[in-house]
C-alpha cells in the first residue's frame, strides 16, 4: 500500500505479546494518546492464545503469533521474547507491515535504527521494516545525556542504575510479591527470575555476566547509549542492580563533558528538553514517576574530584522505557510519511 494511502486512514495494528507486562501497558498508551488504530489483533505464545484482552472498552480475543497473522497489518508492535522477534518480524515485514521492536535482537543491527523520538527521528528515514526499541534503563538514561550533549558535548559517562523487578516482566513482578509474603509468613524465600531473593535486598546482577565481568544488561546499556547518541567511541560504563522497586527505573549518572558546563547552563539545558522534567531542589524518586512519561532528573550537582556534573534520574520503564517510547516511534514514523 503507497504511504500516502496509509497516513489518510485507520491502521490495522497487531500488538505481539498483548497478554504482557509491557503489551498491556501499550494498549492503554495507544488508547491514551488516541493512536489510530482501526483495528487491533492481539497476538502473543500458543499458550495464552484464547485470552482476551480490553482495549477501548471493548473485550478482543488473544490468538497466536504465527507468520499468516499479519496480512494486511500495517503496524506491529513487538512485546514479547525475542525469540519470537526474531523469527516473526522478519514475516511480518514480509508482508508489508512496519515492526516496531521492544526487544534486544535488532538493537545493534546496523540496518536497524535504535530510536528515541525526543533525541533521533530521523534514523527512522532509513529504516528497512524493523525499528528497535531501546532498553528501558538505556532510554531513562540517553533523555538525561542528551541535552547535556547538544550544550557541552560528551567525554565521559558512568552510570549506575537500579531497576525495578517490572524490568523482568510479569514474572520478576510477581516473583517479588511472593518473596514478600513469604517474608511476613516467616517462610524461605525462592528466587528463580533474580540471581538472589530480591525482597529487602539489592542484587548488582542484572542478565547473564559476560567473560568481562559485566552483564548483558550493562553492555545493553553502553552499547545503546553510543548508538543513539551517534557517538561509538564515547567512554561509558554502567553497573546495573536490581532493587525491590515494583515500578520505576533510577540511575546516578556522572558525566564530564567536553567543555566545561556550569551548572546553570545544564539546568536549563535539561529544563527544556522535551520529555525531561527537572527536579531543581528535590530528589525525584521511583513513586513519582509511575504511570509518566516524563523521565525526571533532579540532584544536579558538580563532581568534587573533576569538572564532571552528578546527577539522578527516574523514569517509568513500563511507560518511556517501554510502551510509550513505541507508540512515540510509531507517531514519529505518521509525521514523517513512513507509515
Amino acid at each position: 500500500m503507497a504511504t500516502s494511502d496509509r497516513a489518510n486512514r485507520d491502521l490495522r495494528v497487531a500488538v505481539v505479546g498483548a497478554t504482557g507486562a509491557v503489551g498491556e501497558v501499550l494498549l492503554n498508551v495507544l488508547a491514551e494518546r488516541k493512536f489510530p488504530v482501526g483495528s487491533l489483533l492481539p497476538l502473543a505464545s500458543e499458550r495464552s492464545a484464547g485470552s482476551r484482552i480490553q482495549f477501548r472498552g471493548e473485550s478482543i480475543a488473544v490468538e497466536e503469533a504465527r507468520p499468516d497473522a499479519f496480512e494486511q497489518v500495517d503496524v506491529v508492535f513487538f512485546a514479547a521474547t525475542g525469540g519470537l522477534s526474531k523469527s516473526l518480524a522478519p514475516e511480518a515485514v514480509r508482508r508489508g507491515a512496519v515492526v516496531i521492536d521492544k526487544s534486544s535482537t535488532w538493537r545493534m543491527d546496523p540496518r536497524v535504527p535504535l530510536v528515541v523520538p525526543e533525541i533521533n527521528p530521523a534514523a527512522l528515514d532509513k529504516h528497512e521494516g524493523i525499528i528497535s526499541c531501546p532498553n528501558c534503563t538505556t532510554i531513562g538514561a540517553v533523555m538525561t545525556l542528551e541535552p547535556l550533549r547538544r550544550a557541552a558535548g560528551l567525554e565521559e559517562v558512568v552510570i549506575t542504575t537500579l531497576q525495578a523487578a517490572s524490568g523482568a516482566g510479569v514474572a520478576g513482578t510477581s516473583e517479588l510479591e511472593a518473596q514478600e509474603q513469604a517474608l511476613q509468613k516467616g517462610e524461605a524465600l525462592k528466587s528463580d527470575v533474580f540471581a538472589s531473593p530480591l525482597a529487602r535486598n539489592a542484587v548488582p546482577v542484572c542478565d547473564a555476566f559476560r567473560e568481562d565481568g559485566y552483564t548483558l544488561e550493562e553492555r545493553k546499556l553502553t552499547d545503546e547509549t553510543r548508538k543513539i547518541l551517534g557517538l561509538p567511541s564515547l567512554a561509558v560504563t554502567a553497573t546495573c542492580v536490581r532493587v525491590p522497586v515494583p515500578v520505576g527505573h533510577s540511575a546516578s549518572i556522572l558525566v564530564r563533558t567536553e567543555r566545561p558546563l556550569l551548572l546553570d547552563e545544564a539546568r536549563t539545558a535539561l529544563a527544556n528538553f522535551p520529555g525531561v522534567e527537572l527536579y531543581d531542589t528535590e530528589a525525584p524518586t521511583a513513586q513519582d514517576v509511575v504511570g509518566r512519561d516524563e523521565v525526571l532528573v533532579g540532584r544536579l550537582r558538580r563532581d568534587l574530584a573533576s569538572e564532571g556534573l552528578w546527577l539522578w534520574e527516574v523514569s517509568d520503564n513500563l511507560r518511556k522505557g517501554a510502551a510509550t517510547n513505541a507508540v512515540q516511534i510509531a507517531e514519529a514514523l505518521g509525521e514523517r510519511g513512513l507509515l
